[in-house]
């Protein structure tokens, strides 16, 4: 059994190999069944008063390529560790073979998640972003925030990006650091006005609540929403999907995305408007952008798809071998 911890993991992910991975895989197949969704909370009296430093979720996720590879990610989200000093998601991930079930590798799952979160951005993004775009701004300044830059990089010329942080302190630490990687990035504190000038909006964020309201952004660009993952959970208000091409990166988007969901209760989104999803992106069945002048969305949950495609890409690089 081999294992790849957090630096030998991140090396074998890089984005232009990770992208085209993933985009692969949508297009090919993977056996996903429903992610198992647990909610653990901690006594009172060991966690503190706030809810949020007494809750954490855990995600267990499974997949498969029948005859190949069998993969499970467990995700602990655990919102307080802000407060902590901690990050707010920690994850393992773990490879056997499909035929025996012989445990193949075990994988820094962290790693994954954030560099296929950020891939599958850019992957929607290289369907539904304007040819010309150049100019990226993050909501946002955590892990996965921190990546999009280089990801977008891979499928579109982005040359400037703007970070907005609730912790103004944490956007120009983000700024200073994309600097250093050729980015022209400033941080940001009027983020109405950040978002009025942006060509791609990218939400990396765990809000329960809309940060980014749809009358300040731009017509022609692209809305990028990948930060929440339950129905609780909610990065945009409903005028963000309102005269919008809206997609997903699957199904279970409709299910477990508070902004889906709160926009269709609101009678301002139904299922049958949205257009399309990474597979039917992939496999050319969907149409993404049609014009220059059109504002397009793209709702991510996350999938188990991602996650395999990642780690046989891990998998395959001990040997040197392509995915």
């Amino acid at each position: 059994m081999h294992f790849f911890d957090a630096d030998a993991t991140r090396t074998a992910l890089p984005f232009d190999r990770l992208i085209p991975a993933i985009r692969e895989r949508f297009a090919s197949g993977v056996e996903t069944p429903a992610r198992h969704v647990h909610e653990i909370t901690s006594p009172l009296s060991d966690a503190g008063g706030d809810i949020a430093s007494r809750r954490m979720t855990s995600l267990i996720m499974p997949a498969w390529i029948p005859g190949r590879y069998y993969g499970v990610k467990i995700v602990n989200i655990a919102p307080g560790n802000a407060k902590r000093g901690l990050p707010g998601l920690h994850g393992s991930y773990l490879l056997f073979d499909a035929r025996t079930g012989v445990p193949l590798a075990h994988m820094d799952g962290d790693q994954i998640t954030a560099r296929r979160t950020a891939a599958a951005s850019a992957l929607g993004g290289s369907y539904l972003a304007r040819e010309d775009a150049s100019h990226l701004l993050l909501v946002g300044a955590g892990q996965v925030a921190r990546l999009l830059p280089a990801a977008w990089r891979t499928v579109r010329k982005i040359e400037q990006v703007t970070v907005w942080a609730r912790r103004p302190e944490e956007a120009q630490k983000l700024a200073r650091l994309l600097k250093t990687e050729g980015f022209q990035a400033e941080a940001a504190t009027d983020l109405q006005a950040a978002c009025a000038e942006a060509h791609v909006v990218s939400c990396a964020t765990l809000a329960t609540e809309p940060v980014v309201r749809g009358a300040w952004l731009a017509p022609g660009s692209h809305l990028d929403l990948i930060g929440s993952f339950t129905p609780a959970m909610r990065e945009a208000d409903d005028a963000c999907f309102e005269q919008a091409r809206v997609f997903v990166d699957t199904d279970e988007a409709l299910k477990k995305s508070g902004e889906l969901l709160v926009a269709i209760a609101h009678g301002v989104l139904s299922e049958t408007d949205v257009r399309g999803t990474l597979t039917t992106l992939c496999k050319g069945v969907a149409t993404g952008r049609r014009s220059a002048a059109e504002r397009t969305v793209f709702k991510a949950v996350g999938t188990a798809l991602e996650d395999l495609a990642a780690a046989v890409l891990i998998y395959d690089s001990r040997r040197g071998e392509p995915a």
